[in-house]
């Protein structure tokens, strides 16, 4: 650990007053800590030591204490931003928690290394201490943290942020409709933007696309196509992006015709994800015809696109799957395996027959490998997921929401199954894929069964 001392200090004997006055009274407490002494007020018998190398040890620097700091009596600044770039949250919070004064980056920081964490709880703690900071009205700080909430399925702490905002910027509104949009909630979402135009603020070709997005989540057709109209009023030109979502409003609410008669009319050059859209639509909907007619487009620009058998199929790499259970102050991250194995399987194994009784039947077609039946439905029994909720059921307390990050898409079989789960153990299970949130309640999810 390399000690920098201010200059001042370093200049002084190690009697003087200045050097006593401020060090002394945190020295007591981080010497013991940080480097194992017995008593910390040894050290300052004496003189000042410059360089001390413990490997592996975070810097610190000491410095006066500043007086206007939130947290009195402080003389520790840390570099926090470096603790937070080797990923060291849990470290970087107990540090604050004792009283190391954190400026404006060094909450930028936090705020991204929460975000790409998906952790919750440890949003909530930053968030705590920028409430008590004089960075509590930054825009910017208080949009990251929107973002946060929103990422981790917490759309109402989201909310909680936008309204306490003294100022907003356009990119608050963009986030707050988006927050509600990604996590089912349409109809909010369309609120927030109604506030929006109340407050003077001017839509852009953005704000548009997440309006006809939550116009898709709320399956309000008419109310889309009317925003969609409205943009040319704002001089705005429809990108791709725009047509994708007016597709998804048709698709949704199950106007087939009209979304490929829409296609055929674009007026700009279409992409693999308009067909790749129409697609999954016409699979949902069970349109066979149109299914075939799109997947011949995606073959002809996309071959990757396309699947033989209309099944998902597996990247040509393998993706490693990577889980994580939140709960309560803490994240259990893992790939392919579980803590707590046995214990897991056994409680998804007893789920699996009230699972049985309520209805479910496993769609083994989700099982690519080349297995009898009953090997098939075992298989589908241990997905990661599913183990990742037998997981948090046994070591949470009941009527907890459990929140599951994956890598991966979840498949249509696992989906279902989420839903009576859902339902059996009377829980909120928020799983976030990699396209949505899957807000799972009383037998129902939040996307309408479309992903």
């Amino acid at each position: 650990m390399e000690l920098k001392l201010h200059t001042s200090m370093a200049s002084s004997s190690s009697s003087s007053v200045p050097f006593c006055t401020f060090a002394i009274p945190d020295a007591s407490r981080l010497h013991p800590r940080r480097n194992g002494t017995p008593n910390g007020r040894s050290i300052h018998k004496t003189p000042p030591l410059r360089k001390v190398n413990h490997l592996n040890e975070p810097k610190l620097k000491l410095d006066h204490p500043n007086q206007n700091a939130p947290f009195a009596g402080s003389s520790l600044n840390v570099d926090l931003v470096a603790l937070c770039e080797e990923g060291k949250l849990d470290q970087v919070l107990e540090l604050m928690g004792e009283g190391v004064v954190a400026d404006n980056r060094v909450y930028l920081v936090l705020l991204n290394l929460c975000e790409d964490k998906r952790s919750l709880e440890s949003g909530k703690r930053v968030h705590e201490f920028l409430r008590r900071s004089p960075f509590r009205g930054d825009i910017e700080l208080s949009n990251r943290l929107i973002g946060i909430y929103s990422k981790c399925g917490s759309v109402k702490d989201a909310r909680r942020v936008f309204d306490q905002m003294p100022e907003r910027n356009i990119s608050s509104w963009h986030l707050m409709i988006n927050g509600y949009t990604v996590n089912g909630l349409g109809d909010d979402g369309l609120l927030v933007f109604q506030q929006m135009k109340e407050a003077g603020i001017a839509p852009d070709g953005v704000t548009f696309a997440l309006v006809l997005a939550a116009c898709a989540r709320a399956e309000a057709v008419e109310e889309g196509f009317l925003h969609f109209e409205s943009m040319k009023e704002c001089g705005i030109v429809p990108s791709m992006v725009h047509y994708l979502e007016v597709i998804n409003i048709l698709g949704n609410a199950g106007q087939l015709n009209e979304a490929e008669e829409l296609i055929e009319n674009i007026p700009i050059e279409l992409g693999v994800e308009v067909w790749e859209s129409l697609r999954n639509f016409a699979r949902i909907h069970g349109d066979f015809d149109l299914e075939d007619r799109a997947e011949e487009f995606l073959l002809c620009l996309d071959p990757l696109k396309a699947t033989a058998d209309k099944l998902p199929t597996p990247p040509r790499k393998k993706q490693s799957d990577i889980n994580m259970l939140e709960e309560k102050n803490r994240v259990t991250e893992y790939r392919n395996t579980i803590p707590y194995k046995e214990e897991a399987h056994e409680n998804m194994k007893g789920l699996s027959g009230q699972m049985r009784e309520a209805g479910y039947v496993p769609d083994t077609r989700y099982v690519l490998h080349d297995i009898d039946e009953e090997e098939k439905e075992k298989a589908l029994q241990y997905h990661s997921e599913r183990l990742a909720i037998a997981y948090g059921l046994i070591s949470t307390p009941p009527r907890t929401t459990l929140r599951i990050i994956k890598n991966l898409r979840i498949c249509g079989d696992c989906h279902n199954a989420i839903k009576i789960m859902s339902k059996i153990v009377g829980r909120e299970l928020i799983v976030r894929d990699n396209k949505r949130f899957h807000h799972f309640k009383d037998g129902k999810c939040s996307c309408g069964d479309y992903w």
